[in-house]
């Protein structure tokens, strides 16, 4: 009995090491896991990573707050949407300026003129220089000529504002191109920007989709054209809002219908029908985009939509899949902004002078004759894509498409802190004597424009104003072409033309 009390005893102390060893094996790893989990929760480790962050924001997948969808009864449609931020996918690029101009080639300028403010300036701008674009000239007058504007567009690396003054509208009154009889109340004409390669007129509510790129970008879509292309063509798609409800709209719309020259023929007349839902034209809007231009001697704009030559005809081409996203009356407050802004009565014949297309006519006379709710309900039925089934069938069928990225852009640089960085830093700074003064010659150029009914936007079908005729040459060489205006694409009217 003895020897086998000895024996068990023996085997006893033989197997207690391993089975401690064993014990402390399966207990460390689970004892480090809960310690690093118990940092972690507590925000007592800190991310080698996040040191590069100036608000030591976390790691990109690691925030714990939720974005919310936005809605009309959001009790956040008042705050600023430059300020909003959620999930801050990309904290690295707090004051970040994408100052790389030097760097780029083509070197890409995009000239506009606008009123708009802070809220759909920035976006764009930035936006354009996420895809190459190095250099901005902004003609701006209305609120985006007030130096609470100003003073933050001032500090962007590539931007150039033009104040509308009395002084650059008698320059503008002996400039050769200038003087296209009809056109010259609408737009703007910069010279020629001898530093860029590649010249754009864009609109603020509109954004460059360069697709057919690897990079989605717009410098290299344009490094890519032969050399013996003076004009690209982009034809532009339209925005088709899913809702009334739409506050930013290059961060709420992802619809657009697309452009009849990216569309077969018999898909375009052969749904041409649904997909004008009633409204005069397949757009509500223009639609024949716009394009850019390589810079070179004798250039000038033809009009918004096209560029020409003193000296030739330039060779021009389409593209195939870039495109103009055109984000038009994407708000319901567009209808009555427009209206707003124009000083004609709202009569079919009167407002002629002020609309070139037939939708913006009718826009206008509702937003003066109709009640809210009416307007609301026009709006509603003219202008929002509620019907669910019938957008899946014109998608399946290619007239609507989905388009992600620049939605995807614009808010991971709003959650960056772009915007809201380079406004807090320009509130520290202080607006420039000869700005300032510039800017109150703008506000008071521009109202005075808008009390003698000259905009911006209007023409006479009649005849010209004695204020316009005063601007124009008294000798006009009618060997060059008449500038573009604004067009419809084909109506069901072309169907036989085209095909043949």
């Amino acid at each position: 009995m003895a020897g086998a009390h000895s024996h068990r005893q023996s085997h006893h102390l033989q197997q207690q090491p391993s089975s401690r060893l064993l014990l402390l094996l399966t207990v460390l790893p689970l004892t480090l896991a809960t310690l690093a989990f118990l940092l972690q929760w507590r925000g007592g480790v800190t991310d080698p990573v996040t040191r590069w962050s100036p608000d030591h924001d976390q790691f990109p997948g690691m925030a714990t707050t939720t974005t919310t969808t936005p809605s009309r009864h959001s009790s956040d449609c008042g705050k600023n949407p430059l300020y909003q931020s959620h999930n801050p996918s990309f904290p690295y690029f707090r004051d970040w300026t994408l100052d790389f101009s030097s760097n780029l080639s083509p070197k890409i300028c995009i000239t506009t003129s606008t009123s708009a403010g802070l809220e759909q300036t920035l976006p764009w701008i930035f936006y354009h220089k996420v895809i190459g674009v190095s250099s901005f000239i902004l003609f701006v007058e209305g609120k985006a000529a007030s130096p609470n504007v100003t003073r933050v567009l001032d500090t962007i690396p590539g931007v150039k504002i033009v104040y509308r003054t009395r002084e650059l509208e008698e320059q503008q009154a002996k400039s050769r191109i200038w003087n296209e009889t009809w056109l010259a109340t609408f737009f703007y004409k910069p010279c020629n920007y001898e530093l860029m390669d590649w010249i754009i007129h864009l609109d603020t509510d509109e954004l460059m989709h360069p697709a057919g790129t690897q990079e989605y970008s717009l410098r290299q879509l344009l490094a890519d054209v032969p050399g013996n292309v003076d004009m690209v063509i982009f034809p532009n798609y339209e925005s088709s809002v899913e809702r009334d409800d739409i506050k930013e709209p290059f961060s709420e719309v992802s619809m657009f219908k697309k452009n009849y020259d990216h569309l077969p023929k018999d898909v375009y007349f052969g749904n041409y029908k649904e997909a004008t839902r009633g409204n005069p034209n397949y757009f509500l809007t223009y639609g024949n985009g716009k394009s850019a231009a390589r810079i070179q001697d004798h250039l000038r704009p033809n009009g918004a939509h096209r560029w020409h030559n003193y000296m030739k005809t330039p060779n021009e081409i389409k593209l195939e899949e870039a495109a103009v996203l055109h984000y038009t009356y994407t708000k319901f407050s567009d209808l009555t902004s427009r209206r707003d802004r124009c000083g004609c009565k709202p009569t079919k014949e009167d407002v002629k002078r002020c609309f070139m297309l037939d939708f913006d006519r009718s826009a206008f006379i509702i937003a003066s004759t109709a009640t809210e709710e009416e307007m609301l309900q026009w709006y509603r039925e003219r202008v929002v894509w509620t019907d669910k089934a019938l957008n899946m069938k014109l998608m399946r069928r290619g007239i609507l498409a989905r388009i992600y990225a620049p939605m995807i852009i614009i808010q991971s640089l709003k959650e960056s802190g772009v915007f809201s960085s380079l406004i807090a830093k320009a509130a520290q700074t202080k607006l420039s004597k000869d700005n300032f003064l510039k800017s109150v010659k703008s506000s008071n150029s521009t109202r005075n424009s808008i009390s003698e009914v000259i905009s911006s936007r209007k023409i006479d079908a009649g005849g010209i104003s004695q204020a316009t005729a005063r601007r124009i040459l008294e000798f006009i060489d009618d060997s060059l072409p008449s500038a573009i205006p604004p067009l419809s694409p084909p109506s069901l009217d072309h169907t036989d033309l085209i095909i043949s």
